[in-house]
C-alpha cells in the first residue's frame, strides 16, 4: 500500500514537472527575442591575420564544410585586398571568386564582398566606368551583396556605387565607418544613414573596423536607424582587437541588429573577429533566436583552416596578430593593418636606433617604438581632420606618424615627409575629412603651394576602359567571361601584368622560400643556419688576395665603409665588389650566376687571401 502511494505521489510530481516544463517552453518561445543571423567573414579573417588569402583549390575544399556547419546565412567571399593578393601569388582571382561563390549560391547562402567605394578594390581611386563594370562582373561571378564604404564617410563616394550595384542586380549595403572622436556623433552617423537609404541602400552595415566603437553608442545608433527604418537590415562588423566586440554585439542585437559578422578558430579573436561559438552562446542565453552549430563540421573547418596555415599561409602571418591589445583604443588603428604596421615599424626602428646611437642615446625596443607610434597617431589624427581609420586612410595616418618619428629623431620636426597620397586626403581629393584641419597643416599646404579642393572626387579620374581594351587587344589577351579579365586589368593593372607575364609567381615563390628560410632559421643554431644557407647558395670567392672594396664614391675614390644590404638582388655578371691587390690594381669580382645576397663574409676594408669566401648568393628561383 505504501509502495502504491509512493508511486502515485512521484507520478503526480512528474506530471507537474512535465506540465511546468511545457508551459515554460511555450512561454520562452512566446518571449523569445528576434532572430539573429550570422555571417562568416572568411576573407577578412585572413586579411586581418596576414598577407595572403587561400588558393582557389583551398577555398573549394572549405566551402562545403562552411555550409555543413549550418549556422551561416552569409559568407564574405571576396573584396578589398583579396584579388590583389591572389594576383601577387600568381593566381587568377576571378577563378577563385567563381569557385568559392558557387557552392553558397547553390544552397541559398548569401555572399558578400568588401567594396571601398571610390577606391573599389584597391588603395587609390578608380574611374567610373571601371567601378560600374565591377558590379556586373561580381554579380555574374556569384556575389550577392557589395558592402560599399568610404574611408571618409563621404556619401559622394558611395551613392554612385549603390546605383551601379542595383542596376547589376546586386543588393547594395551602405556602410558607416565607425570610430570614436568628438565629430563622430550619433547625429553625424544618422545623417549619413539617411542619405544612403534615400539613395537606394537596402541594408546598413556598422563597420567597426578597429573595434573601438563604444558598445552603448553602437546600441543607440542601431536603435535610431531601426526606429526610423524598421525594414532596413542592419549588419554589425566589429574587430576584436581592443576587447569591446562582444559587448558591442550584445548591444546592437538588443537594439535591433539583424546580422553579426563572426570568425572561426584558429583565426578568431586577436586582431580578427569574435568566434561564432562564443557569439552564438551569448545570444542564445540572452533569449535570441539563433541557429545551432554543427560542431563536427566546425572542427573540420577549423582543422582545414589550420592546414592552410601550416601549408604556406602561416609564413606570412604575424604572431602578434593573434593577440588582443587595449593599446588600440587610444590610437584607433584597425587590427587588419597590424601585420604591415609591425613590418614598417621594424624597418624604421634600425634607422632610428642608428641615429640614437650617434647621439649617445639608448636604443628603442619594439615595445618602445610601438607605444611611440600609437602616441604619434593620437597626435596626428585630429590634426588631419579625424578621418575614420580604415583603408586607405588608416595607412596614410599611420605613415605620417611613422615618418614623424623619424624626422623628429633627425631634428627636422613633424609633417616633413608626406607624399601625394597623404596630401590628397588632406586637400580633399579623396573626399571631405569629417573634422577641421589644424592651422599648422593648412599653413604648410599654402607654403608648399598646394590647393584645397571641394569638387566631387570622381571628377578627377576620367574613364579608362578604352585604354585597357586597347592594351588587351595589343597583347592578344582574352577579355574573359563577362569581361572579367578586362576588368581585372583595369582594377589592378600592375599586379595583373605581372601575373600575365609569370613574374608574379616567380616573385611569390621567392618570397615564400625566404619566409620558410626565416622560419627555419629561428629553429637552428647559428652554425646550423650558416650550413643551411651555404647548402642553398653559391660561395663567391676572392680571385686574388687584397683589400675588399664594396663601392666607389662619386669622386672615384674607394669607399671601404660601404657594403650592400642582405637581400640585394644581382643579375648574372653584375659586379659584386672590387679587391685592391697588393700591387694597386682593382680586380672586379662578379656575382657569377646572379641571385640574392644572403650573407657577407668579408666586411668593409677586410684583408683577404685568394680563395677566401667574400659572400654567399642564393640563386634566383625559377
Amino acid at each position: 500500500m505504501m509502495a502504491v502511494s509512493f508511486f502515485c505521489s512521484n507520478f503526480a510530481r512528474s506530471k507537474e514537472r512535465v506540465q511546468f516544463s511545457y508551459v515554460r517552453s511555450r512561454r520562452c518561445k512566446k518571449n523569445m527575442k528576434k532572430k539573429i543571423q550570422f555571417s562568416l567573414v572568411y576573407r577578412d579573417m585572413w586579411q586581418s591575420s596576414g598577407k595572403f588569402q587561400p588558393r582557389k583549390d583551398q577555398l573549394e575544399r572549405i566551402a562545403p564544410v562552411i555550409i555543413e556547419m549550418g549556422c551561416f546565412a552569409r559568407v564574405e567571399t571576396n573584396g578589398g585586398a583579396f584579388e590583389q593578393v591572389n594576383l601577387l601569388a600568381g593566381e587568377n582571382p576571378n577563378d577563385a571568386v567563381r569557385a568559392f561563390c558557387k557552392p553558397f549560391n547553390e544552397v541559398g547562402i548569401k555572399t558578400h564582398m568588401l567594396d571601398r567605394g571610390l577606391n573599389a578594390l584597391r588603395m587609390y581611386p578608380v574611374p567610373d566606368d571601371v567601378r560600374a563594370l565591377m558590379y556586373k562582373v561580381k554579380h555574374a561571378q556569384g556575389v550577392d551583396i557589395p558592402r560599399i564604404f568610404d574611408g571618409l564617410n563621404d556619401v559622394r563616394n558611395i551613392i554612385p556605387s549603390i546605383k551601379w550595384a542595383k542596376e547589376a542586380g546586386m543588393t547594395p549595403q551602405g556602410t558607416l565607418c565607425i570610430t570614436t572622436s568628438p565629430v563622430h556623433t550619433l547625429e553625424y552617423y544618422m545623417h549619413i544613414a539617411e542619405q544612403l537609404i534615400e539613395a537606394g541602400a537596402e541594408e546598413i552595415c556598422l563597420k567597426d573596423m578597429a573595434g573601438i566603437g563604444q558598445p552603448a553608442f553602437l546600441g543607440k545608433l542601431t536603435k535610431m536607424i531601426k526606429t526610423q527604418y524598421p525594414d532596413i537590415i542592419i549588419q554589425y562588423h566589429g574587430h576584436s582587437g581592443p576587447g569591446l566586440s562582444m559587448a558591442s554585439i550584445l548591444e546592437v542585437c538588443e537594439n535591433g541588429a539583424d546580422i553579426i559578422d563572426t570568425a572561426i578558430e584558429p583565426l578568431s579573436w586577436g586582431k580578427v573577429h569574435p568566434d561564432i561559438i562564443s557569439v552564438q552562446s551569448m545570444l542564445k542565453n540572452e533569449g535570441f533566436d539563433v541557429p545551432d552549430i554543427n560542431m563536427a563540421a566546425y572542427m573540420k573547418a577549423r582543422s582545414l583552416t589550420q592546414e592552410f596555415i601550416d601549408d604556406w599561409l602561416g609564413y606570412f602571418i604575424n604572431p602578434g596578430n593573434k593577440h588582443m591589445s587595449s593599446l588600440l583604443l587610444g590610437c584607433g588603428l584597425p587590427g587588419g593593418m597590424m601585420g604591415s604596421m609591425m613590418a614598417d615599424l621594424g624597418g624604421i626602428m634600425g634607422t632610428i636606433n642608428n641615429i640614437r646611437k650617434k647621439n649617445n642615446l639608448d636604443p628603442l625596443s619594439t615595445d618602445d617604438m610601438l607605444v611611440a607610434l600609437f602616441n604619434e597617431v593620437e597626435y596626428v589624427w585630429p590634426r588631419v581632420g579625424y578621418p575614420p581609420l580604415v583603408t586607405p586612410f588608416s595607412q596614410y595616418v599611420k605613415n605620417i606618424a611613422l615618418m614623424n618619428l623619424l624626422t623628429m629623431e633627425q631634428g627636422k620636426g613633424r609633417f616633413v615627409m608626406m607624399d601625394d597620397a597623404m596630401w590628397g586626403m588632406i586637400l580633399g581629393k579623396s573626399g571631405k575629412v569629417p573634422g577641421e584641419l589644424a592651422p599648422e597643416i593648412i599653413e604648410l599646404a599654402k607654403k608648399q603651394g598646394r590647393e584645397f579642393v571641394t569638387d566631387d572626387p570622381r571628377t578627377f579620374y576620367p574613364n579608362a576602359l578604352d585604354d585597357f581594351r586597347k592594351e588587351m587587344d595589343e597583347n592578344g589577351w582574352d577579355y574573359g567571361q563577362d569581361d572579367e579579365e578586362l576588368w581585372e586589368l583595369a582594377m589592378h593593372p600592375e599586379q595583373y601584368r605581372n601575373y600575365k607575364s609569370g613574374q608574379a609567381k616567380k616573385n611569390f615563390l621567392a618570397d615564400l622560400q625566404k619566409a620558410k628560410d626565416a622560419a627555419l632559421g629561428n629553429k637552428l643554431s647559428p652554425a646550423e643556419l650558416a650550413a643551411f644557407k651555404h647548402a642553398k647558395a653559391d660561395a663567391i670567392v676572392a680571385p686574388v688576395k687584397g683589400q675588399v672594396i664594396w663601392e666607389f664614391g662619386a669622386d672615384g675614390e674607394a669607399e671601404p665603409t660601404v657594403e650592400p644590404f642582405i637581400g640585394k638582388e644581382y643579375a648574372e655578371g653584375d659586379r659584386l665588389c672590387y679587391i685592391q691587390a697588393p700591387w694597386g690594381e682593382f680586380v672586379e669580382v662578379q656575382a657569377a650566376i646572379g641571385g640574392r645576397l644572403v650573407e657577407i663574409n668579408a666586411k668593409r676594408g677586410d684583408k683577404i687571401q685568394k680563395g677566401d669566401v667574400i659572400a654567399y648568393i642564393e640563386r634566383n628561383h625559377e
